[in-house]
């Protein structure tokens, strides 16, 4: 499971579709028409409204970058002081491209909701103290962890709300339990309401959203999810190589990803699966070396020959770069893949490692193989046959061995210097 983190008009028009809230949220970017806006959304003639940047990251409030209760006009102004200009948030610099506009609720209660999946199960916590200055009353907190395959029952509920005043305490918890539910179906990893307010009528309004999505499942919810855009973290320049990952991912009914974590390290991945490339990324980390750990990515989906060679000589061109005579380990990884053909994927692969074959003798590469599936008899054999005709050390490994069983002997080689 990958934790990918979207943007708060995303979050909000998720769980508003999900739950049947109304949240008329704006996304706000620099193609956006001020001047049409009231005529796309009418109620902006006589609401006031709330504005602040959309950039995935946090404390906005403390960063003065929340402007509350205001016009349309003053919203604007806002926004295009801001927009495009570079903010530094905890360290981290980065331009403001994307801000939300919304309502502006009046309230005076500010409560805290999270819902977060753990390895015990989903933990859920409520707080009657939301807002900025949460940290200061966690002893206010109050959580349960519930299986992820379950709701949390009525005593659950009612213990989570127990400081809350009697009238509140049936909409709270039944908010609570919607928005459990809503966590499962749309495969949330993390759904955090801080603060969420009830409004005149008594409806639950999530003023501040954070959500996370487990990615891997996005081949079932596409439709649920609606286009979500999964954004850069705040400040994150785009490599170049990631940037052309991205644009074969476009251009294909698979799944090509690429994040470059550290250019020059030692240990590359070339793996096929979003949940094998995790576990992989996972051992490596586990075993003292994350550091030395080139990239994250995975390739997947069937993609054809030469998406995968393609693909391929993308990883293998940032893995043999700048060699410094200190030895490096390619992991060409996965599980048993379902449909995936094998044999068809590492041609597009095999291609790419002839091509490279002195960048990869400079470099000191030796490449650790595991893979089943569809075919994989055939794409190993190529495998092991590819060794001496390159010069380069290749060790291939099928589904009687287990998936990570490569990671240690990539760590070895390593260490070897």
């Amino acid at each position: 499971m990958a934790r990918k983190k979207i943007r708060e008009y995303d979050a909000k028009m998720l769980v508003a579709r999900e739950l049947g809230l109304d949240l008329r949220s704006i996304q706000i970017t620099a193609e956006t028409d001020f001047q049409s806006l009231a005529e796309e959304h009418p109620w902006l003639a006589n609401t006031r409204v709330v504005v602040k940047p959309d950039m995935l990251f946090g404390k906005r409030g403390k960063n003065n970058l929340v402007l509350l209760n205001t016009t349309l006009a003053d919203a604007e102004k806002f926004v295009k002081e801001r927009l495009g200009n570079e903010a530094e948030i905890s360290g981290v610099k980065g331009p403001l491209t994307h801000f939300i506009m919304e309502p502006f609720v009046p309230h005076e209660d500010e409560y805290y909701l999270s819902i977060l999946s753990t390895r015990e199960g989903n933990s859920v916590s409520f707080s009657t103290s939301g807002g900025m200055d949460v940290e200061s009353d966690w002893g206010k907190m109050k959580t349960a962890t519930v299986p992820v395959d379950a709701l949390p029952d009525e005593a659950g509920l009612m213990e989570l709300v127990s400081e809350l005043p009697e009238d509140k305490k049936k909409n709270a918890s039944g908010f609570i339990k919607e928005c459990c539910q809503a966590f499962k179906n749309l495969d949330f990893t993390l759904l955090e309401m801080n603060p969420f307010t009830f409004d005149a009528e008594g409806n639950p309004f999530p003023l501040d959203m954070r959500v996370e999505l487990d990615d891997t499942a996005s081949f079932k919810n596409m439709k649920k999810w609606n286009g979500v855009e999964f954004p850069q973290p705040f400040g994150r320049k785009l490599y170049p190589e990631e940037k052309y990952v991205k644009g074969l991912d476009e251009k294909t009914g698979a799944s090509l990803k690429l994040t470059v974590l550290n250019p020059r390290g030692r240990i590359w991945t070339m793996v096929a699966g979003g949940g094998a490339s995790v576990i992989y990324t996972d051992t490596v980390a586990d075993l003292g070396f994350g550091e030395e750990l080139g990239n994250y990515g995975e390739y997947s989906g069937n993609p054809n020959e030469e998406e995968t060679y393609l693909y391929a000589k993308t990883i293998l061109d940032l893995a043999t770069r700048e060699p410094d005579g200190r030895p490096r380990a390619l992991l060409i990884g996965g599980g048993v893949a379902n449909f995936t053909d094998v044999a068809k994927t590492f041609k597009g692969i095999i291609r790419a490692l002839k091509e490279c074959r002195e960048k990869l003798k400079e470099a000191r590469v030796r490449i650790y193989v595991r893979r089943g599936g569809p075919n994989y008899q055939t794409g190993l054999e190529l495998m092991k046959g590819l060794g001496s005709e390159l010069g380069v050390p290749i060790e291939v490994y099928g589904p009687e061995s287990s998936m990570t069983r490569i990671v240690p002997m990539a760590i070895d080689h390593v260490k070897g210097e």
